[in-house]
Formats: structure tokens, sequence, C-alpha cells
């Protein structure tokens, strides 16, 4: 491919200033590759389609098919358990099936929902919806008004971006309104007030968004304005990452509330009076502030000296709302973390809180109810002893109503429907989707580069023989305090497992596992601490005898991406070959593409003093070299990803494929951050990752 592209938008990126220059200022000598980041550039999407066309000439074949088919017929299965939400005295659900290829938002009674086929009232068809429009519609959510329960808010977005549109739709005539509340497609939202207002964050012309793409005003916006009339709430700083609002339609505690997020994990809540008077919740930007009926939630990350005390990191604190906003700050600790303990979740119900309390990986339910002496702490009876769980309010207005599901990898999701003072029943149940018969789940531990015990999951066969001839696949992601628990993943069970593979899960630094020490151990300047963790499980998978290095793959998706991505440059002998999807890799640039600003609390910015020197050390991008030998590769991403820019995946094919490395690409036009915009499209790239596995790490 010629450089010479006559194109603005390169001149543009690459026309340097007489002032000092940033970091992130390349020009295109620096980056011969730059020209890619034109996302729907003309020459871009030559690139992409001719990458697109050699790797389906490649890896397509009778195994693709027979995969993608198989992985077709899971995802359009009716078997699967339709998940659901209460509003009202309906349960509603989204829905993709075969006949339904982009999904109907459909609603059926808990009466019906008990049975084995529940009768559902169709309300949006969005595959009709797109014909009609001629528009690429993809779901994105629905808000429903409360308490009449008969209008919504619709998100759609074309091809599966994050950018959506907004439109208001009446749940008696199942039509959109025609001069209902809309929004032009962009980040942001509506949320309903009341049935005449609504709080409207969005891209409201020049200087609305900030510089990570997202709102940063907030208005309130009356039926029958104009958009233009509506009335400034909260406007944030350029460097801000997202401002929001949203109305507590809990009966008795209706109020308004304006979110300001400045970086992940650091953000402010205010109240909004009667008078509209915004009243900042005085807690650290670090706590995670969250209200229920009268009770304000605080859910800490770091340190917090308050009233004479410590509470630690991990702690999940309660207060009285209306007291700790007079200045009472007596605080009630609700969960405090142990060395091998964090918290996963917490759900409000009517009268208790149901605590997901995560024991080494390993779910724990347990509901606190309030007392004269306190709040007191019992586990929940009848919860599932095995298995990742998953626990939330049906309607936490009305009941102590709640729903449970358990799953581990291979045993196929169930759900429970419980009352907190009563029972518990089991409502539905997966059907095993794959032979699991002779596999069995273990959980492991590596030891770090700095001693750190690192907990992994294995899942192969009973009767594995440790004689390092196993093809293993490590999966891993390490990042935004997001936790990696046993999953049942009908894809690994019939594209991995069954053909005699083994699978792993590294719980590495990063993640949430054990709470946000886990997580802020590989912060920034630390970065390389996650890495060190996933090599060090590579290699006890090698020292048990599981596999070997020839045998051994790697795969991650989005901040997984940078790890694998990572992997792959420093490591390049501890495996054969990687899958590497809707990745993050030039980190020198990747504050500039897209959301990429706001990720620099986890990162650090290349253009702040100092930081490119550690940053540079993980941005695989810049780490690559001709002169060596890198496992296979597989990028795979998404043109209508507006999260993580595709330039990355494109930049990093571009170089190794000019360095003569074995490389492979495969772009989705459509699909989003989740890389697939249907059905269809996620089979075919689920298929196509594990051919390319297999290819690569099973005997021939």
């Amino acid at each position: 491919m010629t450089l010479n592209l006559g194109s603005a938008w390169l001149r543009a990126q690459t026309t340097e200033s007489s002032s000092a220059r940033k970091v992130s200022d390349v020009t295109q000598q620096e980056d011969p590759y730059l020209w890619l980041e034109e996302v729907t550039g003309e020459n871009a999407l030559d690139w992409v389609r001719s990458r697109n066309t050699v790797v389906q000439q490649k890896f397509e074949s009778a195994q693709l098919d027979r995969l993608r088919d198989d992985f077709l017929r899971i995802l359009d299965s009716d078997v699967r358990i339709p998940l659901v939400t209460k509003h009202g005295d309906y349960l509603y659900n989204f829905w993709r099936d075969k006949q339904h290829e982009r999904g109907i938002w459909r609603r059926t009674t808990l009466d019906q929902y008990r049975m084995v086929q529940p009768q559902w009232e169709v309300l949006l068809d969005l595959d009709k919806l797109a014909e009609v429009e001629n528009e690429n519609w993809v779901w994105h959510s629905a808000s429903i008004l409360k308490p009449a329960c008969d209008r919504a808010i619709i998100d759609l977005s074309r091809g599966g971006a994050d950018a959506t549109v907004s439109r208001e739709f009446d749940l008696k005539t199942l039509t959109f309104v025609a001069d209902g509340f809309q929004r032009a497609e962009a980040k942001g939202g509506l949320q309903w007030i009341d049935r005449d207002h609504v709080f409207v964050y969005t891209d409201f012309g020049a200087g609305s968004m900030t510089t990570s793409g997202y709102p940063r005003q907030v208005k309130l916006w009356q039926r029958g304005q104009k958009l233009q009339q509506a009335e400034m709430v909260y406007e944030g700083q350029p460097e801000d990452m997202y401002i929001a609002a949203y109305h507590d339609d809990t009966p008795g505690f209706e109020r308004n509330f304006v979110s300001r997020t400045l970086a992940f994990y650091n953000d402010e809540l205010y109240l909004r009076n009667d008078q509209n008077q915004l009243i900042k919740i005085d807690a650290p930007n670090s706590v995670n502030k969250s209200i229920f009926r009268d009770y304000l939630l605080l859910e800490l990350r770091e340190p917090w000296d308050v009233a004479g005390k410590r509470y630690v990191p991990g702690s999940l604190l309660v207060a009285n709302l209306e007291e700790y906003l007079k200045g009472d700050r007596r605080l009630e600790v609700l969960f405090e973390p142990t060395e091998r303990s964090s918290l996963a979740s917490f759900a409000p119900t009517k009268d208790f809180i149901l605590l997901n309390v995560l024991e080494d990986v390993k779910n724990r339910i347990y509901v606190l109810k309030q007392s004269n002496g306190g709040w007191r702490s019992s586990p929940l009876q009848g919860a599932p002893e095995i298995g990742t769980i998953e626990v939330s309010a049906v309607d936490a207005d009305e009941s102590n109503a709640y729903w449970l599901s358990s799953s581990d990898f291979i045993t196929p999701n169930t759900l429970y429907y419980g009352q907190i003072d009563g029972g518990i029943e089991q409502l539905k149940q997966l059907p095993a989707q794959f032979d699991a018969s002779n596999l069995s789940v273990t959980q492991h531990f590596a030891t770090s580069r700095d001693g750190t015990q690192i907990p992994y999951f294995m899942v192969a066969s009973k009767d594995l023989t440790l004689d390092s001839s196993n093809p293993t696949l490590l999966y891993g992601y390490g990042g935004f305090e997001i936790s990696l628990t046993p999953m049942y993943n009908a894809a690994m069970g019939r594209g991995w497992c069954s053909q005699g593979g083994v699978y792993v899960v590294a719980n590495i630094r990063g993640g949430g596992e054990y709470g946000p020490r886990w997580h802020q151990a590989a912060l920034k300047q630390n970065r390389l601490r996650a890495y060190e963790d996933f090599a060090a499980v590579a290699q006890d998978l090698v020292t048990r005898g599981v596999t070997t290095a020839g045998r051994l793959g790697i795969q991650g998706g989005s901040n997984g991406g940078l790890l694998v991505g990572n992997m792959v440059a420093s490591y390049p002998d501890l495996f054969s070959a990687a899958v590497c999807q809707v990745p993050l890799l030039d980190m020198r640039r990747f504050h500039l593409l897209l959301a990429g600003a706001s990720w620099t609390a986890e990162y650090g910015n290349p253009d702040s003093p100092g930081e490119w020197d550690f940053i540079q050390r993980f941005s695989p991008y810049q780490l690559i070299r001709s002169d060596r030998k890198y496992p296979a590769v597989l990028f795979m991403t998404s043109t209508r990803d507006d999260r993580v820019h595709p330039g990355h995946a494109r930049k990093m094919m571009a170089l190794m494929e000019a360095q003569g490395h074995d490389v492979a690409y495969y772009e989705n036009i459509e699909g989003g951050h989740g890389g697939a915009a249907n059905n269809k499209q996620r089979a075919y790239m689920q298929a196509l990752s594990y051919t390319f596995l297999q290819s690569r790490l099973f005997a021939h």
C-alpha cells in the first residue's frame, strides 16, 4: 500500500507545530501507518477489505463452517433463558433468535414466565423497524416511565456503536410518539423525570462534549420545548469524562441527582433539591456513592479517615442520607474485606441488602437486615453452594423478591426466584449445550515475579494426562477492577474443550477479584505486574506439565487485547498463537482516539510530564521489532467500534505484516465494541478465532 494518499486528514495529523511537541505528536515519517486511523476513509477501508479477504481465503473451510453453524444454533436457540427486568405488572426482555436477527422487545407476566413456554407480547420488532427505516438498527436499551409504565425511552445504535439515538415509545399503542422526546445520534442519553420532563445529556454542539467524546452538559428538557430551549442543569469541564443526571423514582423518596465523572473511579454526586440547587454528597471522589430510600451507601477504593476512624479500601459503609447531608458522619460498616475476599456487588431490596462476596473468586451471598442494634448479616438460605452467582432485586420498590442465577464453566445457567423472608424456586435451567460429562473445573495458584499468588481456573478432561501435550488456551483481562469468574461458555465448550483443548482463565492484577487493592496494584507505572502475572500462569501451566509453549495460545479483548499485545511483544517465547480482539495497542496516541482520554486514570497520559517513561514499556506498537520472532497473531476488531479505535489493530497488523511476522486480520464492518452487530456475525467471528487457534495449536 502506498502512502501518497493526498488526504487532508493525514496532513492535518502530521503537521508539526513550532512550539514544543507533545509525545503524541507523531509524524508520518515516525508512524507510516497513521493514515489507518481514519476510520471510514476509503483508503483505510480498502486496506481492511483486502486483509479480510486474505484471512477468509486462508481459514474459511468446512471446519469453520461447522463451528459457525454450531455457534449460530446456540445463539439462535429458543431454549436460552430469557433474562428479564420488572416494571409495573410486567417482565421485559429483549430477544434475538433465528427468526429475529436484530431482535424483538417483548414482555410477559410472572405467572407466564414461570411456564416452560411463556406467552410474550411483542412490543417492538427491530427487524421490521430497520427494514421500514432502511437503517442498521442495533438494540441498546429501554427506560420505562414510572409509576404509570405506559411510556419508554428507547435507545438504538447504528451498527452497534456506543453513539445512540433516543426515541419516546408509547407502550399502549406500541408506536413511537410522533412529537415525543427524541435525541439525535450521539453518546449520551435521556432520563425520565416525569411524563413531561426529562434530563438530556448529549452533543448540543461545539464545546458540549468532553475530550473523551462524552457529554459535558446536562439539561432539563420540557415537553413541547425545542432542545435548544432546554435549561442548563450542570456543565462540567472539557477534561471531565462524562456528565449525566437521573431521577430516583422510589415511591416516597423521589429526587434528582447529577453525576460528574472525572475518570474511572473518580466521580462526584450532587443532589438537586427543590430550589434547583446542587448539594454535593461530601465523600472522596474515589468512593462509589449510591442512594436507596433514606440510606447513603459508600463503597471505598482508598483508605478513608473520617470522624476519628479509618475505613479500609473495599469496605461498604452506610449512613442516613438526611443526617449525612447535615454533617453527621456516623457510618456503619456493612462489609470489610479480608486478604482473600472482596465485595463483588450489593443489591438492596425493600427491607434488606443482599451482599455478593467473592472468596478466592468464589461467590457467597449474605443478607443484611437492620435492627435496633445495627445491621446484621446471615447467609442467604437456599443459595447454591458452587458456581458463579449473581443476585439482584426483582423490584426493590415493592418487595424483597430477588433473582439469582448460577453457573460455572461446564454447568449451564440456572435461574432462581426467591423471597428473602420466604423460599426460593428454580424457574429456568439452560440445557447443556456441549458434552461436559468428562470435564472438570479446578483452581490453581501461580507465583508472580514479586511473590504474589495469582489464582487461575482450568477446564480440562477429568483424565487429563500431564505430559505437556495438551493444546491450551489462556484467557485474561486484568483491568478496570473487572473480575473474571467461572461462567458457562458454550462457544468455549464446543469450539475448544470438546475438541480436546484445555481452557484457562487467569485472575491477574488489574482486575477486581480481590477488590480495589487488586486493581490498584497494576495501575499506571505498575501496569507490568498484570503481564508478569499472566506470564506466571503460563509458566505454571508448563511447569505442571499441562502444556508447552508450542501448544499454548492466548486470547483477550479490549483491555485484554492490550494484555495480549504486551504478551506477544514482551513474552513471545511463552506462546505460539494469540487472538487479539478490539485491542488498545498504540499507547502513545490512545488518549487521542475516540474514548481513550477517559482511560488515563488506568494507564497514565503520555503527554503528561514523565508518564511516557513508563507507558512506553507497555505500548506494544512501539515494542515490536523486525528481528524478533513472535507467535502467530489474529487481530480482530470492528469499524463501528466507537470506544476502542480500530486504528490500534489496523496499525499493529500493518507494522507486523511489513516486518514479515505471522499475522492475520479481520475487521467486522459493523458491530461496535462487542465486535458483532448480530448473531450471525458473532458466530462467524467466534468460529474464525477457534479455527485459527486450532490450526496453530492442535497436532496435525
